[in-house]
Parts: structure tokens; C-alpha cells; sequence
């Protein structure tokens, strides 16, 4: 959450409060410049932690709390106070003293991953082939588009939005579990229907079959039957989870990019399993690999595991953070798509017969090995 408090009314300065860091802004001319300063950062010079005779620092970063958190902030007569919600301490910092020692002047700040549902939405009631420019246009543009449509049977339309996607470039291929996929609790029509997917549990973000050596590039979930309760679908753009990390710890974000881990699925009738990174850069386009139901136990060195734990959590973290989140149900006639190497998608727990159909596409001339996979 983001508070913004202006004081110190004559001098304009004025200050900001992100979740791990604080906004300064201060006037320059007719302009405006501002510096950035972790939460760490402002502790580990905090005024009350200095000899009143010598003015030297009298404690070590490490023995600073693991987690810091601020109450409010302001600017006055020069100086910034901020009360620590922790702990209830007042620090102060002479605004000339933080800019000789400003360190992130002016830093341009990368947005959180986008959550208006409405920038997904498209209405179906111009039936399927007058709508199709615009989805595919969305789905390149912010990796997902959410159609809302009624229908009396929408299990009908499942082949002629094949039809339709197929006429325009993208080939339905099969899975482990079928050519269409009927994700619903009493499931007898496809195979392996022995994980999460067929069963009423809620389902954290994840991306779809990052066994494979290709996973399937998009995937199609068509509402059939709504849940008596719950079975509300979660959304975020993982490229876009990405770069933020990248503007918040680049040394973690290095760190998805260049270690492999093992992603296994292993079912009564099916097993696959590959080697890779959580995240590659193709093309200048993050490609997101991310189950946490599929991830087998991590094998690196010991010297590694820490620092891995760290990164990968992080990333987690802005990822299931609901600020970042796009949530909205998808109705019986509505279709979600979405592209499965950028967007990772989940769902709260329901309750009744909640059914959606599932189709994976790729690009017509993608070759993969992984296509019609069968059990």
C-alpha cells in the first residue's frame, strides 16, 4: 500500500512510503527530484543509534530485525521523522545529510504487475469470428483476454472456437490428458485425471505442463457449469512479475535466469520430468516455467541453497501478492485465454459442480515434441 504525506509546506518537500523502501522528493529550480532509500538503510543510520559525544554509529546492520516496517513519515523543517510501527522509535534525517548520501537518485520505478480486469474483457455478443482480431490482439498485447458470453450449451461451442482459433493461426495439440480437457470433479472422459486439476482444492499460480520440453503455448478454459460457491480464477503477468523483481534485487533475479531445477510430474499412467529455469529471456520476452506442485526436491550445491530459497521466494511473493492479481469468475459461456509461457493462473477452492473445458494451442508452425502427447 502506498502513503503519501506532504509537509514542510514552504521548502515543497514532500515523501512517500513503499513497502521496502522510502520516496523523498525535494524541490530543484522549477522541477522536482527525488531519492529512494530502503527501509534497512534509514534503521542502519538511524539518529538514536549514534554516541551522543563521538556521533559514531553504535550498532552493526546485522543486528537489525529481520523485518521493518514504518508507521508514517514526514517531512518538517528540513528534516524527515519517521516512526517505526515495530517498535514505535522516531528516527530523523536532515534532508541535506540523505542528499550527500543519496544512493537511488531519480531511479525510475518499474509498476507492480497489472490487476484491472476490465484491460482483459471482451464482449462475445458479436459472436466468435467478429471478436477474434481483438483477442488475439489482447493476448499478444497483455497476455491474456477474457470473452463474456452467454450461452444456453456452451459445451457446443467448444469445436467452433477451435474453428475459429485454428482459422487464424493457432492448432489445437493434445496432453497427457486428452485433445479437450474437462476439468470437473466427477471427470470420466479424459486420462490422468489423478492431480489437483480435477479435484475441488484451491490451486495456487502456476503455469500449465512445465515438464515438457515446450510447454503449450496457450491455453483456452471455457466456463461450462458455475460452483455453488468459490472457483473464482487468479491471474498475474509473470513477465511483468519479473521485471519488477529485477527493479527490486537484480542479484535474485539473475539468479532465477541462470540456475536449472527439476520440474517432474508423476502420475499412475504418465511421467515426464525436464531440466530448466524457472525463468528464460526469449527474444527479449520472459518465459515463465512455474509449478510448485510439479517442482521436485531441489538438488544444488549447499553453498547455493540459501541464497536460491531467497530468490525464488521473493519472486513468489510478488506473484501471490492480490495487489497484482487479476480475479473475476469465469461464467458458464464465458472463455478465458491466455498465454501459458507469460501468465501464471490459479483458482480459489469451490464448492459443487463446477466445470470448465480446457484446450492448449500453439502457433501453427511451432514444432514441438511434446504435441499430442499422449499417456
Amino acid at each position: 500500500m502506498l502513503f503519501r504525506m506532504v509537509a514542510d509546506s514552504e521548502a515543497m518537500s514532500r515523501v512517500e512510503l513503499h513497502d521496502d523502501f522510502v520516496r523523498v522528493f525535494t524541490p530543484e529550480g522549477a522541477a522536482e527530484r527525488h531519492a529512494d532509500f530502503h527501509l534497512r538503510w534509514l534503521r542502519h543510520n538511524c539518529d538514536v543509534d549514534r554516541h551522543p559525544t563521538t556521533g559514531e554509529r553504535t550498532i552493526d546492520s546485522a543486528e537489525l530485525p529481520d523485518e521493518l516496517a514504518l508507521g508514517s513519515a514526514a517531512v518538517d523543517d528540513g528534516v524527515l521523522r519517521v516512526t517505526w510501527s515495530h517498535d514505535g522509535r522516531v528516527s530523523r534525517y536532515p534532508l541535506e545529510w540523505l542528499r550527500r548520501h543519496a544512493y537511488a537518485t531519480d531511479r525510475i520505478e518499474v509498476p507492480r504487475p497489472p490487476s484491472d480486469v476490465r484491460a482483459l474483457e471482451l464482449d462475445g455478443a458479436r459472436g466468435l469470428e467478429a471478436i477474434t482480431s481483438d483477442l488475439l490482439s489482447r493476448l499478444e498485447k497483455v497476455g491474456a483476454a477474457v470473452v463474456r458470453r452467454e450461452h444456453d450449451r456452451p459445451e457446443a461451442e467448444t469445436e467452433a472456437w477451435i474453428d475459429v482459433l485454428g482459422a487464424r493461426g493457432l492448432r489445437i495439440i493434445g496432453t497427457h490428458f486428452g485433445r479437450i480437457e474437462d476439468l470437473r470433479t466427477d471427470n470420466t472422459t479424459n486420462t490422468n485425471i489423478d492431480q489437483l486439476g480435477y479435484t475441488n482444492a484451491a490451486i495456487e499460480l502456476h503455469t500449465d505442463q512445465p515438464f515438457l520440453d515446450e510447454p503449450p503455448r496457450y491455453q483456452l478454459l471455457q466456463g461450462i457449469r458455475d460452483a455453488n460457491q468459490g472457483g473464482d480464477t487468479v491471474l498475474v503477468d509473470g513477465e511483468a512479475a519479473f521485471r519488477y523483481l529485477q527493479s527490486l534485487d537484480r542479484d535474485a533475479a539473475e539468479l532465477l535466469l541462470r540456475t536449472s531445477i527439476r520440474f517432474h510430474r508423476k502420475q499412475k499412467n504418465f511421467e515426464r520430468e525436464v531440466i530448466s529455469p524457472i525463468v528464460t529471456i526469449r527474444a527479449g520476452r520472459v518465459f515463465v516455467r512455474s509449478s510448485y506442485f510439479t517442482e521436485a526436491p531441489y538438488q544444488l550445491p549447499f553453498d547455493r541453497m540459501s541464497a536460491w530459497y531467497r530468490a525464488h521466494d521473493q519472486f513468489v511473493r510478488i506473484l501471490r501478492d492480490p495487489r497484482n492479481h487479476y480475479a473475476f469468475r469465469i461464467r458458464p459461456g464465458n472463455v478465458l485465454i491466455y498465454d501459458n509461457h507469460r501468465m501464471l493462473h490459479g483458482r480459489t477452492e469451490f464448492s459443487g459442480a463446477r466445470w470448465l473445458r480446457g484446450v492448449y494451442f500453439n502457433a501453427t508452425g511451432t514444432s514441438s515434441s511434446d504435441d499430442e502427447t499422449s499417456g
